[in-house]
C-alpha cells in the first residue's frame, strides 16, 4: 500500500467522501487541497449513462471554454504554402507540409493538435497510425480539417477543445489551472457539463449524466452534485 504523504493526508481531510459539493464549492477547494510547487491543472471527469460500443451512443463534441484551459497550445498546421501566412500570422507554432509528414512517420508528435485543410487530408489520412492512438488524427467534426485555417488556429489557441467519451463511458478533460479564480472555474466547468447535456444522444436510456468529480493533477476527486450545474 502506498504510504500517503502528509499533504495528501490534509486534503483527503478536507473533502467528505459520502458528500456531494456544489460546483462552487468544488472550485474553491480543489484550490485548497492543491499543494504543488507547479500550477496544476484541474481536470474533470463525467460518467456517462450511455454505451460507447454502439455508434449511437458515442458521446464526442468540442467547446471553447470562456477563460481558456490556461495551458499553451501548442499547433502544427499541414497546409499548402499559398496558407502558410495566415496560419503563422494566427499563432500556429509549426507550419509546412511534407517535412512534417516525414517527421511524424519518425515518430515526432510533440503538439497537442494537428489542424490540416481537406486537399492534404490524403497524405496526413496516412499518418493514422501514429496520431489515431494519440488523439491528434484531424477531423471535420472538431473543426481540425478545415479552409479556414487561422480561425480554426485562432480558436485552438482561446481555448476549444475536442472530447469523446471513452470506453468506460467517462468523458475526461482539464477545465481550466488552479491559479485561476473560483469564478473563473466555475463558469468553465458549467459551460463544459452544459455542452455535454446537449449531445445526450436520444437512444441512452435511464440516468445521462451519472456522476461528476473535479480533481487537480495531484489531488483527490471532489465529488459535484450535478444540480449545481443546472443553468
Amino acid at each position: 500500500m502506498t504510504k500517503l504523504t502528509k499533504n495528501k493526508k490534509l486534503a483527503l481531510a478536507k473533502i467528505d467522501a459520502e458528500k456531494a459539493y456544489t460546483i462552487e464549492e468544488a472550485a474553491s477547494l480543489v484550490k485548497e487541497i492543491t499543494s504543488t510547487k507547479f500550477d496544476a491543472s484541474v481536470d474533470i471527469d463525467i460518467r456517462l449513462g450511455v454505451d460507447p460500443r454502439k455508434a449511437n451512443q458515442m458521446v464526442r463534441g468540442v467547446v471553447t471554454l470562456p477563460n481558456g484551459t490556461g495551458k499553451e497550445t501548442r499547433v502544427l498546421v499541414l497546409c499548402t504554402p499559398d496558407k502558410e501566412e495566415e496560419a503563422k500570422s494566427a499563432g500556429a507554432d509549426y507550419v509546412g507540409l511534407d517535412d512534417y509528414i516525414a517527421k511524424i512517420k519518425e515518430g515526432w508528435t510533440d503538439v497537442d493538435v494537428i489542424i490540416t485543410m481537406p486537399s492534404v487530408m490524403g497524405k496526413v489520412g496516412a499518418l493514422g497510425r501514429v496520431l489515431g492512438p494519440r488523439g491528434l488524427m484531424p477531423n471535420p467534426k472538431s473543426g481540425t480539417v478545415t479552409m479556414e485555417i487561422g480561425k480554426a488556429v485562432s480558436e485552438v489557441k482561446a481555448g476549444k477543445i475536442d472530447f469523446k467519451v471513452d470506453r468506460y463511458g467517462i468523458i475526461h478533460t482539464t477545465v481550466g489551472k488552479v491559479s485561476f479564480d473560483p469564478a473563473k472555474l466555475v463558469e468553465n466547468v458549467k459551460e463544459f457539463v452544459g455542452t455535454v447535456h446537449k449531445l445526450k444522444p436520444s437512444s441512452a436510456k435511464g440516468t445521462y449524466v451519472k456522476s461528476i468529480f473535479l480533481s487537480s493533477t495531484m489531488s483527490p476527486g471532489i465529488r459535484i452534485e450535478p444540480k449545481s450545474l443546472e443553468v
